[in-house]
């Protein structure tokens, strides 16, 4: 199980493995929020609609373990091109309202086309995953997939966008 460091810093250790392959810094790292200035960090204690940074470093830790690294091991190099995101950084992205990027129990994962999408999303549906949607709905062209996990609760097994 995750352990948070001893720090009381609001400083997080980017290198720090969530699980073998993936890393805190990934799945913070947000060139959205680079680009308007936006501090992408899970603040302390949960405040508001706002997850603390405990349970989120739990559930990014769950989601890695049990959804990303099964992923990692069948075709080696994956790209998360966002994973938590504070409130701010959802709203400026119009993310849903209750994201389930806010409480760190998902990731979107970089795919090059419908191919590459159709492998990933074979092998992710034999994941205890929540939600699997294939990005953009609407488009035949994939570009990422949007993959969920609840370390709480039940996984719904939900999959969207797969015509």
């Amino acid at each position: 199980m995750y352990m948070a460091n001893e720090t009381k810093s609001t400083d997080l250790d980017y290198e720090e493995r969530l699980s073998p392959h993936f890393t805190v810094g990934e799945m913070l790292r947000s060139g959205t929020a680079l680009t308007l200035g936006i501090p992408n960090l899970p603040p302390e204690q949960s405040a508001g609609d706002e997850t603390g940074r405990e349970e989120v470093m739990a559930n990014l830790h769950a989601l890695c373990e049990q959804v990303l690294e099964p992923l990692r091991r069948q075709v080696g190099r994956v790209i998360i091109t966002s994973g938590y995101r504070c409130e701010a950084l959802n709203e400026a992205v119009e993310g849903a309202r209750h994201s389930q990027h806010q409480r760190g129990e998902a990731a979107d994962i970089h795919v090059t086309g419908t191919e590459m999408c159709r492998k990933y999303a074979a092998i992710l549906r034999r994941t205890p995953f929540d939600q699997l949607i294939l990005e953009p709905r609407l488009s035949a062209k994939k570009r990422w997939i949007h993959v969920s996990y609840r370390r709480t609760g039940h996984n719904r097994h939900q999959l969207l966008g797969m015509g």
